[in-house]
């Protein structure tokens, strides 16, 4: 760990955002020890490589697809998408880039992994997609990828390589204004039966920056249709500025997906409740899949409120606390000019015969969550 702290500041030592390094020092402390925790699977070599032409970043574990890092400038915002499973099956839903038969096509702005929020000084930056008219686009905003800072393979003591991305990004009005500047890490680690994706998201305010109390936010995922809960009832939703999204219903036999937090909740019961971590499993073909999403005890409003919808929304909401909470908490997050804020957490995918044990979300959690 010396040589690589050494390698990695004299790398970055004249990095305007030196003071993130001991975020990621801390993330990459936590590795060694799922690495040891998980002894019942072997550490997988990650790859991480930089597509500049392309616009993102392709992370591969043991030869075969982990996730992309993609921030093409027809996209509102950078995501990871897809994301596989150990097994080669794939968690997040094709729609809008590829989709697939059968799934649904509601919501177009909820792609692979991200993180936004409905929002920031009046601005809508959750809910942008392209099927949003141009005439209402002053509403919205975008997240625009500045630079990759790093993307790099780490060999880590008693470990397989890891992977780590680090980019910067500006959350800007059309007008191209910037209300917040970003600065994400991604560290990836594999093992034969788990994918782990750690981020740490650092949002430093340009102006004065207001978060009001919204129910979409922050850390989002859409997976594959087998994980959505069974329904026979088709359902709407409507968002901060009346627009309506129905939601067809689906029950077909291989729809199976189910919750479970932290706290016992379980189903469609885990919306708006909290919880330390939150986990969405089910079968998929062969094997049962297990979606893990673990707070950090050091984000703002913990533990986060879980925006977990069965139709297959899976996201983690801490700056939302009237809506979940019924007028009974208020947050109204805000950042002064100058501030910053950070953001952890753990993302987990197993694939195998049985769901995640809550005696290894346990270990997952108490790695991720060890003080500094």
């Amino acid at each position: 760990m010396l040589a690589l702290t050494c390698f990695l500041r004299n790398r970055f030592r004249c990095y305007r955002y030196c003071t993130l390094l001991s975020s990621m020092f801390t993330l990459l402390s936590l590795v060694p020890a799922v690495s040891l925790m998980a002894q019942r699977s072997r550490p997988v070599d990650v790859r991480v490589q930089s597509d500049p032409a392309g616009r993102k970043v392709t992370v591969t574990a043991g030869g075969a697809p982990f996730t992309e890092f993609i921030y093409p400038d027809t996209l509102e915002k950078p995501v990871l998408y897809p994301i596989y499973a150990p097994d080669g099956q794939l968690i997040t839903r094709g729609f809008p880039i590829k989709p697939r038969p059968g799934e649904p096509v509601d919501h177009p702005h909820h792609i692979g992994l991200w993180f936004d929020y409905e929002n920031v000084n009046g601005l809508d930056f959750w809910n942008n997609s392209y099927a949003i008219p141009a005439e209402k686009k002053h509403g919205y905003g975008w997240i625009r990828t500045d630079s990759i800072i790093m993307a790099t393979n780490i060999r880590v003591k008693k470990g397989g390589d890891k992977g780590i991305l680090q980019y910067d990004a500006s959350w800007t009005d059309q007008k191209k204004n910037v209300l917040l500047q970003e600065n994400t890490i991604f560290i990836f680690t594999a093992t034969t039966d788990e994918r782990i994706i750690d981020r740490s998201t650092t949002l430093t305010a340009m102006q004065d920056v207001n978060f009001p109390d919204a129910k979409d936010g922050v850390l989002g995922l859409r997976v594959t249709r087998e994980l959505q809960i069974p329904s026979n009832v088709p359902a709407e939703f409507v968002d901060d500025k009346g627009i309506v999204t129905k939601v067809a219903a689906g029950n077909a036999p291989d729809i199976n997906g189910t919750y479970l937090t932290s706290e016992g909740k379980t189903g469609d019961s885990a919306w708006g409740t909290r919880g330390a971590w939150c986990m969405l499993y089910g079968k998929k073909q062969q094997d049962t899949l297990s979606v893990l999403v673990i707070d950090h005890p050091n984000n703002p409003g913990y533990p986060t409120y879980w925006h977990a919808r069965g139709y297959g929304l899976f996201a983690a909401n801490p700056l939302g606390q009237k809506i979940f909470s019924k007028d009974k908490e208020t947050m109204n997050f805000r950042l002064e000019k100058g501030r910053s804020v950070v953001f952890r957490y753990r993302i987990v995918i197993a694939a195998g015969k049985n769901r995640l044990s809550t005696g290894r979300i346990q270990e997952l959690t108490d790695a991720f969550t060890r003080p500094e």
